[in-house]
């Protein structure tokens, strides 16, 4: 098979009578800000439920669970900080299935796009349309968990530098606390950890329900980066490309 950087992002439906076309997608920093975003927010769930709500009990009185769980949530913080920034830094600098202007519609075709999808999602429409990178409705979805996690970092920040007394910290994050009270901050905080599991149990049943109805490796490519488009709609003329976009 052969090995394609297309210049468009979708097409009609999904063509199986054709050979597969294999096409580099998710590049690498997509792939590893992903995982480590996972990793960290599994940590960091878990650690913050209990920092919340003690529910390990230990006999031992030289046990010292709490400090060590704030320890582990903040390691995994720094991580999720991390990979955050470096997925940030390639909406900018990544191909065209990674950049910003996949993610915001901006375009009609976009708009139309996520009308498509809430059709199909809502059982109106039959057939799902095949794109090589995230459908419009998805793109949107994940732009407001990329914004989420943003008020998570903000606002897990300005705690921690409550905290901590950091000149550097309270004077990048200071103006936090003022506008907002320091206990709303940590509502705040620990409300909008429950949207990660929701968001993870649609994610993973409309990943494999996209890779079941496209047939083109989406599951495998998180890991790849790789996917599999019918080769006639690679080779489509430029005009009908064109009105597809428009």
């Amino acid at each position: 098979m052969s090995v394609i950087t297309p210049s468009w992002s979708e097409s009609r439906a999904p063509d199986t009578t054709t050979s597969a076309v294999r096409v580099y997608v998710w590049e690498l920093p997509v792939r590893t800000s992903h995982w480590f975003i996972v990793m960290a927010v599994a940590v960091l769930m878990f650690t913050g439920y209990y920092m919340h709500n003690p529910f390990i009990v230990v006999r031992s009185t030289t046990a010292y669970v709490m400090g060590t769980m704030r320890f582990i949530h903040l390691l995994a913080a720094f991580v999720f900080i991390a990979a955050f920034l470096l997925r940030l830094y390639w909406f900018f600098v990544g191909n065209e299935w990674s950049n910003w202007r996949a993610f915001v519609p901006i375009q009609r075709r976009q708009w139309r796009g996520m009308g498509r999808m809430v059709s199909y999602y809502t059982f109106v429409r039959k057939n799902i349309a095949h794109h090589v990178g995230h459908n419009a409705l998805a793109a949107v979805t994940y732009m407001l968990m990329f914004t989420l996690m943003l008020v998570e970092i903000l606002t897990g920040l300005a705690l921690y530098s409550y905290t901590l007394s950091n000149r550097a910290l309270t004077f990048f994050i200071g103006w936090l606390p003022r506008l907002i009270d320091i206990s709303n901050l940590r509502l705040i905080h620990f409300c909008i950890m429950f949207a990660f599991p929701i968001f993870v149990i649609h994610h993973v049943y409309s990943a494999v329900l996209v890779s079941w109805e496209e047939r083109n490796g989406l599951i495998e490519s998180i890991y790849t980066g790789y996917k599999f488009v019918p080769e006639a709609e690679i080779q489509e003329p430029e005009a009908v490309r064109r009105a597809e976009i428009e």
